[in-house]
């Protein structure tokens, strides 16, 4: 089993790695036991793109897929905030501040994508704006930039479950049922998830992702 272990993340090294070691599964299982599927459509989310180009320039939902599309030279989402270009699912229908709450998805990156978060949980204490990111560099994907977890997954469909539990401040990463990653929360009192591609250090000019089968479940009790 490989880890990359970056040199700027600061909990200690040893006992980390141990732990996410013992937190990897190799057989998958069904990470949605126990938990409840919320509706979900088009009422639940929007679609934030830069400013200003129209929606359709960099977003499609087609026969149950929906494509989005980013360059390294777009504007922000809003010109009042200069972050990096993005264009995501923002599911703001099911806003969260306590529970399990949990993320499905099939992902899918294309060849040359990198440098990308792919999905995120928004909401978490300053300085941090999230609680998680799965981004891919050079097609691996990776814990932040700090982790690599599942490496060449381009051209390729593969589920996600991301399981954040508020209240305990911990944050499960299953792909295709297998558990990745089990992380500490980052505080916060609103949470939401988000997919797509928001751009991060040494993007690459064209940025894509495709997901389809969305799924928000929460767990039954919480």
């Amino acid at each position: 089993m490989n880890f990359h272990l970056s040199s700027s993340f600061c909990l200690g090294s040893f006992q980390l790695v141990a732990w996410l070691y013992q937190a990897t599964s190799w057989e998958p299982v069904d990470p949605t036991k126990g938990f409840v599927s919320l509706p979900f459509n088009g009422s639940y989310y929007e679609i934030q793109k830069p400013w200003d180009v129209p929606e359709n320039q960099r977003y499609r939902f087609r026969a149950g897929v929906h494509k989005l599309w980013v360059f390294a030279t777009d504007k922000p989402r809003t010109p009042a905030i200069p972050t990096k270009p993005r264009t995501e699912i923002a599911i703001h229908g099911y806003n969260y501040s306590s529970g399990v709450w949990q993320f499905e998805g099939d992902a899918y990156v294309p060849y040359g994508t990198s440098g990308v978060c792919i999905m995120q949980v928004f909401g978490a204490t300053p300085p941090h704006a999230s609680t998680f990111m799965l981004r891919v560099y050079n097609g691996t994907l990776t814990y932040y930039s700090s982790y690599a977890l599942v490496p060449n997954v381009y051209d390729k469909w593969f589920r996600v479950n991301v399981v954040h539990d508020v209240d305990a401040s911990k944050v499960k990463v299953y792909i295709d049922g297998c558990l990745k990653l089990e992380a500490q929360g980052r505080g916060g009192t609103l949470h939401a998830f988000k997919c797509g591609v928001y751009a991060q250090e040494h993007d690459s000019y064209y940025m894509e992702s495709r997901w389809k089968n969305i799924k928000i479940l929460k767990k039954c009790g919480s």
